[in-house]
């Protein structure tokens, strides 16, 4: 039998994130990929799934200048894919093309992960991002905290110990890290090997196999020292009461939860978090789109990426946005439908030309725009 429990060779390992590329050259290729496939200019309508975060705003403007059209708003806060749009999208195209991703902020002073410097700020703040994926991180992160300060590794009577506090032993909690006890504790008699019951704790002796990964960080003789981040991700669990409905505020959550533990204990959470959800956003979305009768006899290329977004130094306006495509869907209006994995996805569009012939000069169609006739419309009672 295979184990259904998640490993982080099973959540990203298969993400490849050397595989990036800057927007500037991405949105000319990923044009230039739908019309290989071919479909027509000026018939393209492109859709996105983004965040609403502003710095999003670039790769959108990216996709207007290159498709010739601003995208349909396919999408919900946190690189959610809004799928009852489905229908309104496929009757503003013959040719359709969506892109979903999720962000995370790179701040390229501090070479980390999560943060992005917001210049409209009165003191350039660097916030979480992306800020949703920091919100629905905080509540496991801080069960990870008080696990990592009440779990105390020590020595008692020539044995290693582990002090477990009473909340962490109670299973009939509703929510909460919940801890895989056998991997710690060693037994005797078939039961814990509980050593004493103390007033908020108990102390157990450690599992051998236990002591021995963690051997470097039992203290002193007559010491204990908390497990901190010594606390693996094969160690615990999340239990949590999720009001859960397809694509509501909660969605994120229900994408992310299963895979916590690993989340939690890397070392760029939001980094995972966000390949994690691209990943289930592409696996969701490709099967309603592929069964959806409204893209029936269309041309289709459906992408899932993780945007990058680099903080923009002084006197610049918007991040040096990089993407890192992840899959594509495309299905020709004939029945005939392929799925492009990372690999095969990214030399596509590594052969496809940077320069692209039908891109528009954005102000030179605004200032057009200013300059035609006014339409009067008639007021009618």
């Amino acid at each position: 039998m295979f184990s259904s429990a998640p490993t982080i060779q099973s959540i990203v390992h298969d993400f490849r994130l050397d595989q990036m590329m800057r927007y500037s050259l991405f949105a000319p290729r990923l044009y230039n990929l739908c019309r290989a496939f071919g479909m027509q200019a000026g018939n393209i309508m492109p859709s996105r799934a983004f965040c609403s975060d502003e710095n999003q705003g670039y790769p959108i403007m990216l996709i207007a200048k290159h498709f010739g059209a601003f995208p349909f708003n396919h999408g919900r806060v946190g690189g959610i894919v809004a799928t009852d749009r489905h229908g309104p999208h496929s009757h503003h195209g013959q040719d359709l093309m969506i892109i979903q991703a999720s962000h995370v902020g790179f701040d390229p002073e501090t070479q980390a992960f999560g943060q992005y410097t917001r210049p409209h700020t009165c003191n350039n703040d660097k916030t979480t991002t992306c800020g949703k994926i920091g919100g629905v991180l905080h509540w496991y992160q801080q069960a990870y905290h008080f696990a990592g300060k009440n779990i105390h590794l020590g020595w008692e009577k020539g044995k290693p110990t582990v002090c477990i506090d009473n909340q962490l032993l109670d299973n009939n909690r509703e929510q909460g890290l919940f801890l895989n006890l056998e991997k710690m504790i060693a037994t005797e008699a078939g039961q814990p090997y509980l050593l004493r019951v103390q007033s908020t704790s108990r102390l157990f002796v450690a599992a051998p196999k236990f002591y021995q990964q963690l051997k470097a960080q039992w203290s002193a003789p007559e010491q204990s020292v908390p497990i901190g981040t010594n606390l693996a991700a094969d160690l615990f669990q999340y239990r949590r009461d999720i009001d859960y409905v397809p694509e509501n505020s909660n969605h994120m959550e229900h994408n992310l939860i299963n895979f916590m533990p690993w989340i939690v204990t890397a070392k760029n959470p939001l980094l995972i978090a966000a390949q994690v959800n691209t990943q289930a956003e592409f696996d969701r979305c490709f099967r309603s789109i592929s069964q959806d009768p409204a893209y029936d006899n269309k041309r289709l290329l459906f992408i899932s990426c993780l945007h990058i977004d680099i903080s923009p130094a002084e006197g610049q306006l918007f991040p040096l946005t990089k993407c890192i495509p992840w899959a594509a869907y495309l299905q020709d209006g004939q029945g005939h439908t392929q799925i492009l994995e990372q690999q095969t996805l990214i030399e596509q569009l590594l052969q496809q030309d940077t320069q692209n012939p039908d891109q528009i000069d954005i102000e030179t169609e605004i200032s057009q725009m200013s300059a035609v006739d006014e339409v009067k419309i008639p007021l009618t009672d």
